[in-house]
């Protein structure tokens, strides 16, 4: 009876060493201590970062938008490579068209509305609705409600919640949540998919080499200045993620978390996480 948690288990352990940015990266990129944020620190280039390990099959490579920067045209881009960033000898500059000519990589260029892939012949997937607790991605099953944007508490917080969780708002918006992923298919290749505050956008790129290591790519470019990797739970959630349900369970809206006699620290977790 235990044997099918294992794998959970090291899919579990596979996503806590994923959750993070790898080390090489765009010259105008920088990141944080714990390396789950990357800030465009100059000009709107060089502002390319990859998943600190290769990602597993069905395992989602989340970020979520910090902050935008007027002034420049366009907008983050996502996707992945074969290549290991370690044997680069040069970061390039952009992910579209540089990264993509280097071949093996897949790179999907965000836009504030048109994002949804119709393939020819297929039907359009129905948006599930927003309380249902797992997105599936054909034989991929994943925790719903990390991966839909949340806002920072306030006045209006419960609206704009609502938003993100219908995904009528702009992808690109700030606090959206983008993640990118694979799914391997019956011949040996896989399919890329995109997803945006919990809705697939379908497959964007088809016939990757499944048996190779995949890394995340994420272009900090343009018009987004900096994205923070959200760590995804898989199999049994959190105790962290059981105590937020719990208590989010039992409040109108999280805002009124500020007035719970709880730590700091738990406070935080349950408004913004």
């Amino acid at each position: 009876a235990a044997a099918p948690r294992e794998p959970l288990a090291a899919m579990a352990a596979r996503c806590r060493l994923a959750a993070r940015f790898h080390h090489i990266h765009g010259a105008n990129i920088r990141l944080d201590a714990s390396h789950t944020q990357a800030t465009r620190v100059e000009s709107f280039a060089n502002g390319l970062c990859f998943s600190q390990e290769p990602l597993a099959p069905g395992q989602i490579f989340l970020v979520e938008i910090e902050e935008k920067e007027l002034g420049w045209c366009g907008h983050l881009r996502v996707g992945l490579t074969a290549h290991d960033p370690q044997s680069l000898e040069v970061v390039p500059e952009y992910s579209l068209p540089d990264l993509v000519n280097m071949g093996d990589t897949w790179v999907f260029a965000i836009t504030r509305n048109h994002n949804r892939v119709v393939v020819e012949g297929e039907e359009v997937q129905v948006q599930a609705r927003p309380w249902e607790p797992f997105l599936l991605i054909e034989r991929v099953r994943i925790p719903r409600d990390t991966l839909v944007g949340r806002s920072r508490p306030g006045r209006y917080s419960h609206i704009l919640d609502d938003l993100y969780k219908m995904n009528v708002l702009p992808a690109t918006a700030r606090r959206s949540r983008i993640g990118v992923l694979y799914v391997p298919q019956p011949n040996g290749t896989a399919d890329m998919h995109i997803v945006i505050n919990g809705e697939d956008m379908g497959p964007s790129a088809r016939g990757l080499p499944a048996t190779r290591p995949l890394y995340a790519v994420v272009d900090v470019f343009a018009s987004t200045k900096s994205v923070r990797v959200i760590p995804v739970d898989y199999g049994f959630p959190s105790l962290q993620t059981l105590c937020r349900l719990v208590i989010q369970k039992h409040i109108v809206h999280r805002v009124a978390i500020d007035g719970l006699d709880l730590p700091p620290l738990l406070k935080n977790f349950c408004q913004h996480e």
